[in-house]
């Protein structure tokens, strides 16, 4: 079921329950952190600070895609360099990759004209997707715990996405996900132990800008993007 065939009303309530259960898990570990720091007098402050701005930017993102859902967002429309929303978006994620032990690289090739969209939207949908893949690449089982945040041109349009080696991440695991948002907790069936709320929050945003999640590929690399039609009128100035 996709965020689009529901009621506004409907797809909200779903997915602020998805994201209370996300919350649950950082704000959990937090708390076992702190409280192994107060015995141990050594509290792994670098964890629990990359966990609680996880959680944050979870929450920013999902009001961000509520306030679009009810404003008139197309007004915030503006020339966005998909380079530089990706570079942005690894930037926040860094931490938290670091705190889950997964790499992140940036694989941007060749180059291209802006794209027009809501900047803010489209970089909260990357680092919310991101943080529920690093989240879930441990749980995989073999392999290099390794993200790569990328961009290529297809011809439909420019194509921003996170990719890794893991074939599970692909349209069943988004499909599967998406058909059981209303009775899981687990979007990311089959590899996250998290609720992987920012799957969701990532829809919500993109589909305010009548933009999709799609299954993706990527130099040999598995994973989920999203394309963005070139504006010809920004092509030509």
């Amino acid at each position: 079921m996709s965020i689009k065939d529901v009621t506004p009303e409907n797809s909200s309530a779903r997915l602020l329950m998805n994201v209370a259960e996300e919350l649950k898990m950082p704000f959990l570990q937090i708390a076992r952190k702190a409280e192994i720091g107060q015995i141990t007098s050594e509290p792994e402050l670098f964890s629990i600070q990359s966990m609680a701005e996880s959680a944050i930017n979870l929450l920013d993102n999902y009001t961000l895609g509520v306030r679009m859902q009810l404003d008139n967002y197309e007004d915030n429309y503006q020339p966005v360099s998909v380079p530089a929303v990706l570079y942005d978006a690894s930037t926040k994620l860094r931490a938290l990759a670091k705190a889950y032990g997964v790499s992140l690289e940036l694989s941007i090739a060749g180059r291209y004209g802006p794209v027009l969209a809501n900047r803010d939207a489209l970089e909260g949908a990357l680092v919310s997707l991101g943080s529920a893949l690093i989240e879930a690449l441990p749980a995989t089982g073999g392999g290099q715990l390794k993200l790569h945040l990328a961009s290529h041109r297809s011809r439909n349009g420019i194509v921003a996405g996170l990719y890794g080696q893991n074939q599970k991440l692909s349209s069943d695991v988004l499909k599967k996900g998406r058909q059981l948002q209303s009775n899981s907790r687990q979007p990311l069936v089959g590899i996250s132990h998290t609720a992987g709320a920012g799957v969701f929050v990532a829809d919500a945003l993109l589909s305010a800008m009548d933009l999709n999640l799609y299954s993706s590929r990527h130099q040999g690399l598995h994973g989920l993007g999203i394309v963005l039609p070139v504006s010809k009128q920004l092509e030509l100035v």
